[in-house]
């Protein structure tokens, strides 16, 4: 038993180790990653994450928001904000996406997390996009899936996730016949069902659910 766990605790060190090759490249620069969570749902914010960790920063089970379980994305995210050099999140509400569409929405959120920062990032590891109009002149380096491939786009997963999801259920005590704490957001049957038997809150993106109403 005591071998199986040193075997799994190696092999997540390596894991780790392998998601650190893109902050090496860039040695001796401020390098942050970015992220975002919420661009899919039908309800609440689009929020991004920008995370700076220290050099050789060891956080375990650090990943893709996506492939941790809620209980470990709770612990990470705490865990994160005491190892973090600088962290920030950015938050466009429903009627900004609306107005502005998901893609503007979801750079907005990234320029207000990367605008809080302290200090100022050298280089920016984007989870597949490259940010319009930064307030400030960092190289952007775009990585396709980056969220499983480097340790700072990891850790801003997290960061945006676990904040919108908290906001969501905060939205859920406002408006609890939509299932907001469950679903988040997203277009699961039970939220679709809600909203053409009570039509949209407030919270609800009016250009997404036009087919539902």
């Amino acid at each position: 038993m005591a071998d199986t766990k040193r075997s799994r605790l190696e092999k997540e060190l390596l894991r780790l180790e392998t998601m650190k090759a893109y902050e090496r490249e860039y040695e001796g620069l401020i390098v942050c990653g970015v992220d975002e969570a919420g661009r899919g749902p039908l309800a609440g914010p689009v929020v991004a994450g920008a995370v700076i960790l220290p050099k050789d920063c060891s956080i375990l089970y650090l990943n893709d928001s996506k492939k941790v379980s809620e209980k470990r994305r709770e612990a990470l995210f705490l865990e994160i904000q005491e190892k973090a050099i600088s962290w920030a999140v950015g938050v466009v509400p429903p009627a900004v996406v609306d107005e502005i569409n998901i893609l503007q929405a979801t750079y907005e959120a990234m320029r207000q997390a990367v605008s809080q920062l302290s200090p100022a990032p050298d280089v920016l590891l984007n989870d597949a996009v490259t940010i319009p109009d930064l307030p400030m002149k960092a190289r952007q380096v775009p990585i396709v899936k980056g969220d499983a491939k480097s340790i700072s786009i990891a850790a801003a997963s997290i960061m945006a996730k676990v904040t919108r999801d908290h906001m969501m259920e905060e939205y859920d005590r406002l408006y609890p016949e939509y299932g907001f704490a469950r679903h988040k957001g997203y277009g699961t049957a039970a939220h679709i069902a809600a909203i053409k038997e009570y039509g949209p809150c407030p919270i609800h993106r009016r250009s997404f659910i036009g087919k539902f109403v």
